[in-house]
């Protein structure tokens, strides 16, 4: 791999939330919050198993002694870049897909979240309407 030099990385903060309606069906399964890091990670690596359009991402998450296919559905609100909210979660057994009307509502929060500037994060975590699950800094390079 060359070298780089510093002038030419730009580092970017990513931050990784649930919701508190995501947050109470959470609880009812047996995921961490680990596991929704290792999904953004793969769908930072564009592992994406759906993408119904309007910020909005479905992706398949391996439970723990359960591979995917037998595993809980997220839907995830995000710009792909630095901001990643968890918005909905639902077992497959329990429910095949999200409908129409889900999915209009799914949009919205996700542009009302992802609207959301640092102050706003703050205050909306202080409410506990969301929690923050995961954040590091990255490096992305540019030539």
């Amino acid at each position: 791999m060359p070298d780089i030099a510093l002038s030419d990385m730009v580092s970017t903060r990513r931050r990784v939330f649930k919701t508190r309606t995501f947050g109470r069906w959470l609880r009812k399964t047996n995921l961490a919050d680990r596991h929704l890091c290792n999904a953004v990670d793969e769908m930072s690596a564009g592992l994406i198993d759906a993408d119904p359009g309007g910020q909005v991402f479905k992706k398949r998450v391996a439970a723990p002694g359960r591979g995917k296919s037998g595993s809980a559905r997220v839907v995830v609100a995000t710009n792909l870049g630095n901001r990643w909210f968890f918005v909905y979660g639902f077992e497959k057994k329990d429910q095949a897909n999200i409908g129409a009307r889900e999915l209009g509502t799914l949009r919205r929060v996700a542009t009302s979240l992802l609207r959301l500037d640092a102050s706003q994060l703050g205050v909306d975590q202080e409410l506990g309407n969301l929690t923050e699950i995961c954040h590091e800094e990255e490096k992305s390079h540019y030539h």
